[in-house]
């Protein structure tokens, strides 16, 4: 591969949506991506004038996501893009991610990877049967102390893992608000949108996901109750879950989207046999480490003292606050480093293949359906099946 920076095409993402400038944000951020081409919106003007903001060529602003994988397949190698960045909502996934890999094309994709959990073990065999690479953006996942998190446990620091505590409380749903003209809500407490979970779909998911990383412990049991708080939604907007783990650690997960104040309250606390730790999202750079005899530790970002995966993982000094953009861009950064070392048949390092896979999407995808099951179901512990 010659020296070039790897080309993208974003499929959603166009002038209405919050969420499109986030991942071209952070695709910028490290200069190993630019955007070629976009099919930017299902409403044909919306995306010739979205990718004309965008600065993006005529002949690459494209009206609907099959004219664009196909006409970017016939483009020479050295013009078409290498993978596509798919931020519609979930129910739009599935059939691009399939087209895009049957045409060779390398997948990022947002999370809930997709719409149910057939149509995520069927990208998931596509995935490994083309041998290309999917990037689900975790997004919390990507945090350095988050990472050094994760190192810490996996090297042992806190002897065996006993207990998980994970919560993620938002305010936004606190009202009907799907009703009075807020789309990102509409979609959200859509079923035949969303899926069959609303607030457990939405960041359950990401609760569960972060749990799983940092311990390196797999979900097997669970007792789930769901609640729909707010008169008239269609689907959850609270629950809780009690957690059993394959390395015998228990915990609790808490997610709301009526708690009433709240912003995006992500935290996450483990405790092992010698000591755990805490971190919360609105305060990303602060690691706190908790142990059994001696005093706690306050770990930050930056400093030279952490490990590999979190200084891999960090861009600036201590004391400069890194967050939610820097951890969507550390995603799609490992991502383009192991596509770029693939393209060039190296090895990549082991903290560039650190991202979240069509795997991760699968289990979300699983969380989803057994979580729903448990809640419905009036046996205390119900098995996690795959």
């Amino acid at each position: 591969m010659k020296r070039e920076k790897l080309r993208v095409g974003m499929i959603g993402g166009g002038k209405d949506a919050f969420i499109g400038a986030i991942h071209r944000l952070a695709q910028n951020m490290d200069g190993q991506i630019e955007l070629c081409c976009g099919a930017l919106s299902v409403h044909p003007e919306v995306a010739k004038e979205s990718g004309e903001m965008l600065f993006l060529p005529d002949d690459r602003i494209y009206s609907s996501y099959e004219e664009m994988i196909k006409k970017e397949s016939e483009l020479p190698a050295d013009k078409r893009m290498h993978f596509v960045s798919i931020v519609t909502p979930n129910f739009v996934h599935f059939a691009p991610a399939m087209l895009a890999l049957e045409h060779g094309f390398h997948v990022v994709i947002e999370k809930p990877m997709v719409f149910s959990l057939d149509e995520a073990r069927q990208l998931q065999k596509k995935v490994k049967d083309s041998g290309l690479l999917l990037c689900l953006t975790h997004t919390y996942t990507g945090y350095p102390m988050v990472k050094q998190a994760r190192q810490m446990v996996a090297e042992g620091a806190f002897g065996k893992i006993r207990k998980i505590y994970v919560e993620y409380p938002q305010g936004w749903l606190s009202r009907l608000t799907e009703r009075e003209g807020n789309a990102q809500a509409a979609w959200r407490t859509d079923p035949s949108k969303s899926g069959k979970s609303g607030c457990m779909g939405d960041i359950g998911t990401h609760a569960a996901n972060l749990a799983e990383y940092i311990t390196g412990q797999k979900i097997i049991k669970m007792c789930a109750d769901l609640n729909t708080i707010v008169e008239g939604r269609r689907l959850d907007d609270d629950g809780a879950v009690l957690l059993k783990f394959d390395q015998g650690a228990s915990g609790v997960l808490i997610a709301s989207q009526v708690a009433a104040g709240e912003e995006n309250a992500l935290k996450i606390k483990i405790y092992g046999e010698k000591g755990g730790l805490e971190w919360h999202q609105q305060e990303p750079n602060t690691l706190l480490v908790k142990w059994l005899d001696a005093p706690t530790q306050v770990y930050r970002a930056g400093n030279g003292y952490l490990g590999n995966y979190a200084k891999h993982n960090t861009r600036t000094p201590g004391g400069h606050p890194e967050g939610y953009l820097e951890a969507f861009a550390n995603h799609y950064r490992n991502f383009a480093e192991t596509l770029r070392a693939r393209l060039n048949n190296e090895t990549p390092s082991k903290e560039s293949l650190d991202f979240p896979s069509v795997d991760d999407g699968v289990r979300g995808m699983a969380f989803i359906d057994n979580v729903v099951a448990s809640a419905n179901s009036d046996q205390k512990w119900w098995d996690f099946e795959m």
